[in-house]
């Protein structure tokens, strides 16, 4: 319970802890960063952590006008989108092998009695993939869990490696520079920053928007099946 405190701190909070830990980690803050994006992104039991906030609150950072207590944090903006794009093309890569190399294993792995991936998210995705096919790949960027569990479920339904990498990259640069420079050019806008956990609220409502609409499709279809 205080682990998933700390997370929702963090997350709620995120501009002002990720400016306290650019002053306090230096360039480090990079290797920080991309590592949250490859760890979100590439491992399946990892999918909570704040990856669209998180790259919207970065760019804010590299526009290097948010300030506390008189100390300023900024970062760079073309070393972010290139870090952070890596990140999410190598960590979508790990997912994918695993999937396909230890995909079941995993599944069946337990904590305490509980599994450590939870199959309803692993059944949501292939609800995604019956939907969209492959460029499940590009849209799972932008929804929470389902972008943990898109490239495991490609890995482990066998996906063609070349079709999968392509993918992989044309969705990372997209998610990675649409989320990044849309912090850059708004986030350090006086209502945008006098409301960011709002901000943070809707980014992840937002997201969420596509895992919601299929849901509701896939009631109304067991609807008409009756």
């Amino acid at each position: 319970m205080e682990f998933i405190q700390t997370v929702l701190d963090f997350f709620l909070n995120l501009d002002q802890h990720l400016h306290t830990m650019i002053l306090d980690y230096g360039v480090w803050i990079y290797l920080i960063l991309f590592l949250i994006v490859f760890v979100e992104t590439g491992l399946v039991i990892m999918p909570f952590l704040p990856g669209d906030s998180l790259l919207f609150a970065a760019g804010a950072f590299c526009a290097g006008v948010i300030s506390a207590d008189g100390e300023s944090a900024s970062l760079n903006l073309w070393l972010v989108l290139f870090l952070l794009s890596v990140a999410a093309i190598l960590g979508d890569t790990l997912n994918y092998y695993l999937g396909k190399n230890v995909g079941l294993k995993i599944l069946n792995l337990k904590f305490r009695e509980k599994p450590l991936v939870n199959r309803k998210y692993i059944e949501q995705t292939q609800d995604f993939y019956e939907k969209n096919g492959p460029k499940t790949i590009i849209i799972a960027r932008f929804v929470p869990i389902v972008r943990t569990f898109a490239p495991f479920v490609a890995g482990i339904g066998s996906m063609n490696y070349s079709v999968f990498i392509r993918y992989n990259v044309i969705g990372a640069l997209i998610w990675v520079f649409s989320l990044t420079l849309l912090g850059y050019f708004f986030g350090n806008l006086p209502i945008v920053k006098e409301n960011f956990e709002t901000v943070i609220f809707g980014i992840i409502g937002i997201s969420l928007l596509p895992m919601v609409w299929e849901f509701i499709n896939a009631k109304r279809a067991a609807k008409n099946k009756e």
